[in-house]
């Protein structure tokens, strides 16, 4: 199981994690949205989960529950600014196709 945090993502990361006690590291899955089928979700690691896949880069952990991790192994995450608004950005080589939108992805796995 394998992220990549870009330097721009990483530094994002690190801000939150630092900014909230208790916090242990991010958590990055999938969530079933939009009119492809799955978007991404990034949050905060309070806690670590059963079946978390866990990898950790330059002191920031990335939690990855078991349903997402096939779905997202090998994405890398950016942090990126379009416009006035700054946001992640991801590069995952599972996404089949993404909607016009961008908000949402599918896979050619049997997952979706």
């Amino acid at each position: 199981m394998a992220v990549h945090l870009a330097p721009a993502a990483l530094e994002r990361a690190r801000r939150f994690v630092a900014s909230t006690p208790g916090a242990l590291g991010i958590r990055f899955g999938v969530t079933r949205t939009g009119c492809s089928g799955w978007g991404y979700v990034v949050d905060l690691a309070h806690e670590e989960r059963p079946g978390d896949a866990i990898t950790e880069q330059d002191g920031i952990r990335v939690y990855v529950d078991a349903v997402s991790q096939p779905m997202v192994d090998g994405t890398e995450i950016d942090f990126a600014q379009k416009g006035l608004n700054h946001e992640f950005v991801f590069r995952n080589p599972n996404a089949a196709a993404e909607c016009g939108c961008g908000e949402s992805f599918t896979t050619d796995q049997a997952h979706r």
